[in-house]
């Protein structure tokens, strides 16, 4: 099982855009909207109190006070509220007015930290791996939509991830399995060898035959083993400089000609002599091993495998593998790049490796800034890899 996120359109991100200006927006007002009302209640409240309590009646007061506490005479003690409370009594005011703002907003900061609350408790259910849909307030509606953005992709590649695990698991048991028959093989014909030395030369050719193949087959079950145990490790570095594209091809179906002719098999490529693509050498030289090998293993015998490289107006490198073989169907050819993956999934095939190539071409070609993808129909297959030109000097 795989799943695929369908990228958005250029309407679709617009549309996510508005939404989160209008999620933030509501927040927005939200905020002023509260701050506005404890500053108006803030002033209605002091306002009050003078009113009920202040005016006529605190003054009096404040006199009394002055006369009894400092022993002023009447008119000192009016002179000193008048010149200094009544004439600052502005000043007053707004000081009263920010003190009790102040402490209204202190009282009102739950209110504004319960989104705060909220975001924590959506990022627990991230963290505890929990599968519910992540819900918050209305006005933060953009903040929700990353949050379940993010658990989507957190559960997929938790999936991908197991899937991945599985497949290698099985991949070593079968591979452990497969070791045996080989192996025994090899041990059987020797012993043999070993036991009658005066064998006839016609049986003796045959058996040191059998036992060369089966201890080719036990070095390539070996190599798959190590090839695992490589991509866990490695981390793919590139070192990019100009590269003779059309040598690199043309010696890379030079080194497979024994294996093409072992099947009846011929590799023609169709390209200009002179173009070139600025990558790592011996990564990209990996990326069409790996396509040829796989083109070769699952081609018809006695047929052509065809090799076309162009290059776009735009300067970008296209290379078309074509070979011809069993059509592969549209739902194994979203898979076949992952990790792990093998289109013969029995493990008696030979042609059937660790899963490992078409994963790390796919890799380096993405590390180039490029892709690679594969078409398949009727009994045509064909891999196609794209690389940017190569940049100007």
């Amino acid at each position: 099982m795989k799943i695929r996120v369908k990228e958005k359109t250029g309407s679709e991100k617009s549309n996510v855009g508005k939404k989160k200006k209008i999620g933030y927006a509501k927040l927005k007002i939200k905020v002023f909207l509260r701050t506005f009302s404890m500053i108006v209640l803030a002033f209605c409240i002091i306002f009050t109190v003078y009113r009920r309590f202040w005016f006529g009646r605190v003054g009096d007061w404040i006199v009394i006070f002055l006369q009894n506490v400092f022993h002023l005479d009447y008119m000192d003690a009016i002179n000193i509220y008048k010149y200094g409370l009544r004439e600052n009594l502005t000043m007053i005011i707004f000081l009263a007015v920010t003190f009790c703002f102040m402490l209204l907003f202190w009282f009102s900061l739950s209110w504004f930290t319960r989104y705060f609350n909220e975001i924590d408790a959506g990022l627990d259910k991230l963290i505890q791996g929990e599968d519910k849909e992540i819900l918050l307030s209305t006005e933060m509606a953009p903040m929700e939509q990353k949050l379940n953005v993010l658990r989507q992709t957190l559960e997929r590649r938790e999936l991908e991830a197991k899937l991945a695990e599985e497949r290698k698991n099985n991949l070593v048991m079968y591979l452990a399995h497969d070791i045996r028959t080989p192996l025994t093989s090899v041990i059987g014909y020797l012993s043999l060898l070993e036991e009658a030395p005066d064998m006839p030369t016609e049986q003796k050719a045959k058996y040191v035959h059998i036992t060369l193949e089966k201890a080719n087959r036990l070095e390539q079950l070996l190599n798959e083993f190590f090839e695992i145990t490589r991509y866990n490790i490695q981390q793919i570095v590139l070192e990019k400089e100009k590269i003779d594209l059309y040598y690199m091809l043309l010696q890379m179906i030079e080194e497979f000609y024994p294996l093409l002719n072992r099947k009846g098999n011929r590799a023609v490529l169709h390209s200009d002599e002179n173009v070139t693509v600025y990558g790592d050498p011996v990564k990209l030289a990996r990326v069409f091993n790996n396509i040829l090998k796989n083109a070769v293993a699952y081609s018809y015998e006695n047929t052509q495998i065809d090799i076309f490289v162009e290059e776009l107006p735009a300067g970008q490198i296209v290379v078309r593998f074509q070979n011809g073989g069993k059509t592969i169907p549209k739902e194994k050819l979203l898979s076949i790049f992952e990790k792990f993956y093998r289109m013969d999934e029995s493990r008696t095939s030979n042609t059937g490796g660790a899963g490992l190539g078409l994963a790390i071409a796919k890799e380096i070609v993405t590390l180039h800034g490029g892709k690679i993808y594969a078409e398949s129909d009727k009994e045509k297959v064909v891999f196609v890899v794209e690389l940017p030109g190569t940049p100007n000097e």
